[in-house]
């Protein structure tokens, strides 16, 4: 069984497995690149968790455990020979393409994370909780707008320089179709639409497998091989 298979109800433990998984991957790996990115969000988020810049600091933790686990799980996956979520699967097969550059690796990630997994962490924190989405609303804010924060740091971070101009041309193109506060709004409403079908267990898997492919989709184009 992989490892992250087992229930865990840590921020600390998520951290201690991203940790782990930053210092075993190469780092011009695309998985890599995200995972770092994504190290540093849930670090951030443990400090506000710590320091009590959330009302609710159970249901925080909560969504942060529950929003790692799905990432984490397609880690697994991968490492067991097995195929990850559509979502996923693009930054996977294409992490070591030498055309990609660590930017489109590490918004590919987010746009997986974001637009596929936040959804349904929702609604697993929901049935954990025993709560509504709306009750989640405010932590979904928090953890939200520290991403949009750092996602403007990753862009002025990861951008090519002045020195690769051809570069960075069709790098701007490409990533200026995918906005992160865009992917944020859709998937609270597909939250909220899973969590109403909750009573509908074959349409709600047929809704999850529908935007589950179609984040795939988005992450192959934010994959684009530039010259």
């Amino acid at each position: 069984m992989a490892q992250w298979e087992q229930i865990t109800t840590s921020v600390d433990a998520v951290v201690s497995r991203l940790r782990a998984l930053d210092a075993s991957l190469p780092a011009r790996d695309g998985v890599a690149v995200f995972n770092r990115v994504y190290l540093a969000v849930t670090e951030a988020v443990d400090r506000r968790i710590d320091t009590g810049r959330f009302a609710d600091a159970q249901a925080a933790t909560t969504l942060d455990v529950r929003f790692a686990e799905r990432y984490l799980a397609a880690v697994d996956a991968v490492d067991d020979g097995r195929r990850p979520p559509a979502c996923w699967r693009p930054l996977f097969q294409l992490r070591r393409h030498p055309g990609v550059r660590p930017l489109q690796f590490a918004l590919a990630g987010i746009n997986a994370h974001i637009g596929h997994d936040l959804a349904l962490a929702v609604v697993d924190s929901c049935r954990t909780l025993r709560c509504e989405p709306a009750d989640l609303e405010d932590e979904f804010d928090r953890v939200g707008d520290l991403l949009v924060s750092l996602e403007e740091r990753i862009r002025e971070d990861l951008m090519p320089g002045p020195d690769l101009l051809q570069i960075a041309d069709p790098l701007t193109h490409l990533l200026g179709a995918w906005s992160l506060e865009r992917a944020r709004d859709a998937t609270w409403s597909a939250a909220r639409a899973l969590w109403a079908l909750r009573e509908l267990p074959d349409v709600a898997e047929e809704f999850t497998e529908r935007l589950d492919a179609a984040v795939g989709f988005a992450g192959r184009m934010l994959l684009t091989p530039l010259p």
